[in-house]
């Protein structure tokens, strides 16, 4: 999907214009989801807008000493990366609101 914009409806073609700026989108749902979601705007289809909400780390491993390191008993052990990046796509019929910048 991503740098798509395939859409018809006037509404959600103004996605479309912001593809690669950060927006908000209020959904109509309760909990968090209706808390808004808050990222860059990666791509819009005919069902959904996806939206990088987490950008993960830049590569840091050069041929061997980043992403190495001691387990404390001299062996050496991949180093743990958890925060990968995320995403989330969301269902253009859920939109409630969208917060764009005015800058």
């Amino acid at each position: 999907m991503k740098g798509v914009c395939i859409l018809t409806d006037n509404f959600y073609n103004g996605f479309c214009r912001h593809i690669g700026e950060t927006v908000t989108i209020y959904t109509k749902s309760g909990g968090q989801s209706g808390s808004g979601f808050t990222g860059v705007v990666l791509g819009v289809s005919n069902d959904v807008v996806r939206l990088i909400t987490e950008i993960g780390p830049a590569p840091g491993c050069a041929l061997g000493s980043a992403c190495f390191c001691s387990d404390g008993r001299g062996r050496r052990r991949q180093e743990d990366f958890r925060n990968i990046g995320s995403y989330v796509d969301i269902p253009l019929d859920s939109i409630a609101a969208v917060v764009y910048n005015a800058v």
